[in-house]
């Protein structure tokens, strides 16, 4: 029987409280695919024995980290996460693990690659699209389009789906090797893949809260990729 894959998660941390914090949403979602979560925490070396690396949702990046002043709007960040998330998903990159990555997650894995994000997407884009709901988060608010031939059209087989908005900051430009593959109304990248990769992709909604077969089949196809890696990583 094939062991199931291990999965790296990147907790949130609260300097206030100091402690590390992860949604259960994420590690069902991993779970109900097959994975074996596992949380990652700063200080440690790269984890050799992980498949794949999951970079969650949470609070803003400090904006020095990808060459700009912060804005008024630009919100609590947290210099730990940014350092161990930054250095972990070069890293990653490198040694071509499979990566996902959530919200800020997809943020990092785009500041990482060289790119860049907008402190408050309305502030600097003018948009006037709501990005930060104030429905139920599972609830879909506002519509996304898929773009043709991407891994997301390859895998959903549709032009268009409604997702969960939940941030304020987005990504401005694509990182190196990095191509959008879906955008909101307004323009703004709302997820991002590398096609060079067996699985390095980035969303800016948060899909292990939504629980449609959509969402849960991002996880799977991540899920799937970390098994390949695991072949590689363990054949003799």
């Amino acid at each position: 029987m094939m062991k199931k894959p291990i999965i790296g998660i990147t907790p949130d941390y609260s300097y206030e409280k100091t402690r590390f914090k992860i949604s259960e949403d994420y590690t069902n979602a991993l779970l109900k695919a097959g994975g074996v979560p596992v949380l990652l925490f700063p200080g440690e070396d790269f984890p050799d024995f992980m498949d794949g690396i999951l970079f969650t949702g949470g609070g803003d990046i400090d904006p020095l980290r990808f060459g700009e002043e912060p804005i008024r709007q630009n919100g609590q960040i947290s210099p730990l996460r940014d350092e161990y998330e930054l250095s972990l998903c070069k890293e990653a990159m490198e040694r071509n693990l499979p990566l996902f990555g959530v919200c800020r997650g997809m943020q990092i894995m785009n500041i990482a690659a060289g790119g860049g994000i907008y402190q408050d997407i309305e502030v600097q884009t003018g948009t006037t699209l709501k990005h930060s709901q104030q429905a139920p988060r599972p609830y879909a608010t506002h519509s996304i389009t898929i773009i043709p031939g991407s891994q997301l059209e390859k895998l959903w087989r549709t032009s268009k789906i409604a997702v969960n908005s939940l941030h304020h900051q987005a990504v401005s430009f694509l990182g190196k090797g990095f191509h959008a593959c879906a955008r909101s109304a307004d323009g703004l990248t709302e997820a991002m893949e590398m096609p060079e990769k067996d699985f390095v992709l980035g969303v800016q909604w948060h899909p292990e809260s939504m629980h449609t077969k959509e969402q849960e089949a991002l996880f799977s196809h991540f899920v799937q990729a970390a098994s390949r890696y695991h072949e590689r990583r363990t054949a003799p």
